[in-house]
């Protein structure tokens, strides 16, 4: 438990504390469980900065961004640029999103408050040091593109890990490490030398979250549900919504460990 996030610098606590109300749209939302905000450095120095979605039901047990089973192939991902840690990880919406309402959604993310709130958060977050940005998916995507004053970095458009359309995805993952290796520079203890993706998504392909992006005391194995992806049958995320109670239930599986 020595290497945990503290939390986000003052500043950018604060700013989290003004997110505008989803209130009015929660019927679009897992609106109870609260927001979640990110994951990795929020201090201006990550030279990645990631923008996904929308958090998910392991997301929210950990109070982090990204950590589930498509958080550990974003971690994949970022291994195979060399990155370990000069990264910045957050999304287009603070709360989960229901899938099937991601049209109704879709306005809020170019309404006034929500656009200013999120685009003073990308300027807090992202200093000098950056050197690209990678947009995960639709909701990504409007994102960037409502960020009239990002950076000048490249920007890479990539399906969300998640998508339901495997060889799109590895295809345009394949593609993008490739040219980010030429951009981003790896951390010193970081290898960005190792396999790129081959034809489909293999286990190799994911990695474990860091302790270091993960709060103080969760269990050690929070954000690696390699052993969840080996049962049988297999499931890729310790924690599920149940259907018998889709909205206000979440339900979390320890591995049998010894």
């Amino acid at each position: 438990m020595a290497d945990f996030d503290p939390g986000p610098p003052a500043t950018v606590a604060r700013h989290f504390a003004k997110v505008p109300s989803y209130a009015e749209l929660r019927d679009l939302f897992w609106y109870d469980w609260g927001p979640v905000f990110y994951r990795g450095r929020l201090n201006r120095s990550a030279r990645l900065l990631a923008i996904a979605s929308d958090p998910g039901p392991t997301e929210r047990i950990a109070g982090r961004t990204l950590v589930g089973d498509a958080g550990q192939r974003v971690q994949g991902f970022l291994t195979k640029l060399g990155l370990t840690r000069s990264y910045a990880l957050v999304n287009a919406y603070s709360y989960a999103l229901i899938p099937a309402r991601a049209q109704q959604a879709a306005p809020l993310l170019s309404r006034p408050d929500q656009l200013t709130w999120r685009n003073t958060l990308l300027e807090l977050i992202t200093g000098p040091e950056l050197q690209a940005i990678v947009a995960f998916g639709v909701q990504a995507r409007s994102a960037v593109e409502l960020w009239t004053s990002k950076p000048n970095v490249p920007v890479f458009e990539v399906p969300h890990p998640s998508s339901h359309k495997p060889k799109i995805l590895i295809d345009s993952w394949r593609a993008a490490i490739i040219e980010l290796r030429t951009i981003v520079t790896p951390d010193p203890d970081g290898d960005a030398t190792v396999p790129n993706y081959g034809p489909k998504f293999l286990e190799t392909d994911y990695a474990p979250i860091p302790p270091r992006d993960l709060p103080f005391g969760v269990p050690s194995w929070l954000g690696d549900d390699a052993w969840g992806r080996h049962d049988k049958p297999r499931h890729n995320n310790s924690v599920d919504r149940p259907d018998t109670d889709v909205l206000n239930t979440l339900v979390w599986r320890a591995p049998k460990l010894g």
